[in-house]
């Protein structure tokens, strides 16, 4: 089993703040601007150009160093099936090639991430195939 370099309470972070992030939609509430609570507060689950969970999980993932990036896309693809536990080198090295293309790596490995639809779910899988626990303690491997 690979090593990570990005410890499971950060994924699990990104997971919940990516599932949280999912769930948004596009605006549904056309006469926004009046009573939050007369509008059954429906405007927190619009997705908006200034979305403070979009912006938490940008940050937090931008703040990775590139080790822990490259983790994290790696994850990803191994969630979505684009290679199982014993090609996980090989998928790194893949994620190594893709992010020396970027201009600028760390803007760009978030805006790769963030435009994966169901990236939350995708990371929880990458992490079940590994056999990590995330969910409650997420330091302990499940056996």
């Amino acid at each position: 089993m690979p090593e990570l370099a990005i410890s499971a309470d950060k994924v699990a972070f990104i997971i919940e703040k990516a599932r949280e992030f999912d769930v948004k939609e596009g605006a549904t509430d056309q006469d926004s601007g009046s009573n939050p609570s007369d509008d059954d507060e429906i405007d927190v689950l619009e997705d908006t150009a200034s979305d403070p969970v979009a912006a938490e999980l940008a940050g937090f993932i931008r703040a990775l160093n590139e080790d822990e990036q490259l983790d994290l896309v790696t994850l990803m693809w191994l969630g979505r099936g684009d290679g199982d536990v014993d090609e996980w080198d090989d998928l790194r090295a893949r994620a190594v090639e893709a992010r020396a293309e970027y201009k600028t790596p760390r803007r760009e490995t978030v805006q790769y991430l963030l435009g994966e639809p169901m990236l939350g779910d995708l990371l929880a899988d990458g992490m079940d195939e590994l056999g990590i626990d995330w969910s409650d303690e997420r330091t302990t491997p499940v056996s």
